[in-house]
């Protein structure tokens, strides 16, 4: 069966994932999550995708981006995978794929779930009980978000830049954010968006989604009558 062809809406931001293949690492030492990160700065600048928040995790990456035009992320995807393979495999003495197939990503409703997604990826290493806090890790964009650290790959989204007037009122009013938990059916709506490929939002951000792309953006409700019955 052909594949639906990939969400696109000029200056929509979206979540993407990507694993390794088998859930085996792809990242070994510091040096590969810093070449990660170097090459994903390099290929998201030359293909026009910006970054707002990622985390790199023992055997998967999430990132939260805008992409500039529709080839934006497949072409990131396609260049930093390629780039990073050939690294690692030769870094490891390794042959062969490193990544689960295709990359996983879905629009996000703006003003619904962008800052739930921030949270959502820079939680990642807490909710995997490999760190008690998101400063802790330094692999994600929190440190960044939250503490103002300097981190070159990340461009401020116009939802946090609303969080405050000066960087030290946002970041404040950032880190507040993660004073509460993300409630446990807001997970499963951001896991079941991103790993389906359907959209993330309310009922009025997904008829306009459906209206412009003449797509289903949702699965079909359970237990849907089927055509004919009464």
């Amino acid at each position: 069966m052909a594949r639906l062809p990939r969400f696109f809406i000029p200056d929509q931001p979206q979540h993407i994932i990507q694993r390794g293949n088998n859930r085996e690492p792809i990242f070994a030492e510091r040096s590969d999550y810093q070449f990660y990160l170097d090459c994903l700065k390099e290929v998201a600048e030359h293909y026009g995708l910006v970054i707002h928040a990622y985390v790199l995790m023992t055997n998967h990456m999430h990132m939260l981006a805008t992409p500039d035009r529709e080839e934006s992320i497949p072409k990131v995807m396609q260049s930093l995978g390629r780039k990073y393979v050939q690294y690692f495999n030769y870094t490891y003495q390794r042959t062969g794929t490193l990544w689960e197939g295709r990359y996983r990503a879905t629009l996000i409703d703006t003003e619904r779930y962008l800052l739930t997604c921030y949270r959502y990826i820079e939680l990642n290493p807490v909710r995997a009980q490999m760190i008690a806090h998101p400063s802790e890790y330094p692999w994600s964009s929190y440190r960044h978000n939250a503490l103002g650290e300097a981190d070159k790959l990340i461009t401020c989204h116009q939802k946090y830049l609303e969080l405050g007037n000066s960087d030290e009122e946002r970041q404040s009013n950032y880190r507040a954010l993660f004073q509460a938990h993300i409630q446990e059916q807001e997970l499963n709506e951001i896991r079941e968006a991103t790993n389906k490929a359907w959209v993330l939002g309310d009922s009025y951000f997904k008829e306009k989604i459906r209206t412009l792309t003449d797509r289903r953006v949702e699965k079909l409700a359970s237990g849907r009558p089927k055509r004919g019955n009464v």
